[in-house]
């Protein structure tokens, strides 16, 4: 092997490590501002600027959003409360609207959260089935999450006014 020939190699394979994806580390912060903290961080969801994960730092099971182009928590007021178990949040492409599952005594349901309107929705109140795992498109307006309303689980689109999609069941 030739000296200009391990060189070309080396620059190849360490010029492929630049592009995407990237590793980003954020510290701990001990005060709970940033995305990471003493507690649990979990179910963490990117959309271009923005992730939306469920924490345990304040003592209940919450949703959070980091600004990863500001580097810092984003204010969600009205989303979380004591007495509910939030899990699985998925974020909108403009981050306006965050979907989540969340347990409400002992009842699951998917919720919608609007951060323009600070306003949070039941999606699933009239459903009589256990869900989970939901996801928002891009542009915010259909949700899909899993649903055990015919006794098994299914996949239920909606929009975000809560209404069920007519998805064809069988392909064509």
């Amino acid at each position: 092997m030739t000296k200009p020939f391990i060189i070309f190699a080396v620059v190849s394979l360490l010029g492929g490590c630049v592009g995407y994806p990237r590793l980003l580390n954020y510290p701990v912060d001990p005060g709970g501002r940033s995305l990471n903290s003493l507690g649990s961080e979990l179910n963490p969801q990117v959309s271009k600027r923005y992730v939306v994960f469920t924490t345990d730092r304040r003592g209940s099971q919450d949703v959070y959003m980091f600004d990863r182009l500001t580097n810092n928590l984003v204010d969600l007021p009205g989303l979380n409360s004591f007495d509910t178990i939030a899990s699985h949040p998925s974020v909108a492409e403009n981050g306006r609207y965050i979907v989540l599952c969340a347990n409400r005594q002992g009842r699951s349901g998917i919720f919608l959260y609007d951060r323009e309107t600070r306003q949070l929705r039941n999606l699933t109140a009239n459903l009589q089935a256990e869900v989970r795992n939901p996801t928002i498109s891009a542009d915010g307006s259909r949700i899909a999450f899993e649903s055990s309303v015919n006794g098994q689980w299914d996949i239920l689109v909606y929009n975000r006014s809560g209404q069920p999609l007519n998805i064809p069941q069988e392909p064509r």
